[in-house]
């Protein structure tokens, strides 16, 4: 995770994560949902460089999957960035950000999220190396909602519209399936569809607290929990077959990340972890085995 010189550039790895769980308390006066999610990052990301350049902002994709950049306005990238060199009060230098992708896009996994907290942590190597980790988790905030816990990684507790944290003692050591069929979910669209919803089935949040705390890692997966599951539309009922298919070839459970539509399995063992996910590509291209990460270090 340590940043380092490469061809001239700053890299840095930009973890995805998992949603352990994930509630929805309700709507807020702001336009956003309050929230209950235990959230984990996991090793599988994509790779972050950073130059100065003359002028500017530019901003690449590069790794073979897709990568638009919005029209007529500044990337998420390019808005972090101007925060952050506002909040250290200096100017903002000529930049350049290429993303080498692995993480798919709206897929529920964070991966945009990552690639700005991951640049967040270059421009504060380069240029602000007191600056502290809570101030870059703020500065994360004004650009997206789970950008906090990307900037801090690891296993938390995140409440709000998500930049509540509370550290939790880690996921116990085991090997994580994600599977992403070949479709997206807006995620307004669930939010939508999640409004004055009665949800059958809650999240334990403080239950998977306690099992996290005793290294618990069957009571922790049995816990798995994400209310957009019931909210689905018809279209996507393929996340349940994954699901199922996750749960047959060995799973201790499995459960849908985030607005999905990416659905993960939690595996004890590293052979049941690619023997499963070597069943899954031969109809699921983009199917991974990861493993939970720790905290960023500062």
């Amino acid at each position: 995770m340590i940043s380092e010189k490469t061809t001239g550039a700053l890299t840095r790895r930009a973890p995805a994560k998992i949603n352990l769980a994930l509630d929805i308390l309700g709507p807020r006066p702001d336009g956003y949902h309050d929230m209950s999610m235990v959230m984990q990052a996991v090793e599988l990301g994509d790779l972050v460089s950073l130059r100065e350049t003359a002028e500017g902002f530019s901003l690449r994709g590069t790794g073979g999957l897709p990568f638009s950049l919005p029209e007529g306005k500044p990337s998420l990238e390019q808005r972090a960035a101007e925060a952050f060199f506002a909040a250290a009060g200096r100017p903002m230098p000529g930049l350049a950000v290429e993303l080498e992708k692995t993480v798919p896009a709206y897929a529920g996994l964070g991966g945009g999220s990552a690639d700005v907290a991951a640049l967040l942590w270059l421009l504060r190597d380069a240029y602000a190396p007191d600056l502290p980790t809570a101030e870059l988790e703020r500065i994360g905030l004004l650009v997206g909602s789970d950008m906090p816990f990307c900037v801090r990684g690891g296993t938390c507790r995140a409440e709000g519209r998500g930049e509540i944290l509370t550290d939790l003692p880690p996921l116990p050591p085991c090997w994580i399936v994600l599977c992403k069929p070949d479709f997206g979910i807006p995620t307004p669209e669930l939010f939508a569809r999640a409004h004055g919803k009665t949800f059958r089935r809650r999240p334990d949040v403080s239950g998977m607290a306690e099992a996290l705390s005793r290294g618990d890692l069957a009571g922790t997966a049995s816990r798995l929990c994400n209310v957009f599951e019931e909210v689905l539309p018809p279209s996507c009922r393929e996340v349940f077959r994954i699901k199922e298919r996750l749960l047959d070839l060995g799973a201790l459970n499995a459960a849908m990340s985030g607005s999905g539509p990416t659905v993960f399995g939690l595996f004890r063992e590293e052979d049941g972890a690619e023997r499963a996910a070597a069943v899954l590509r031969e109809r699921y291209a983009q199917t991974f085995v990861t493993v939970p990460l720790g905290r960023t270090a500062d």
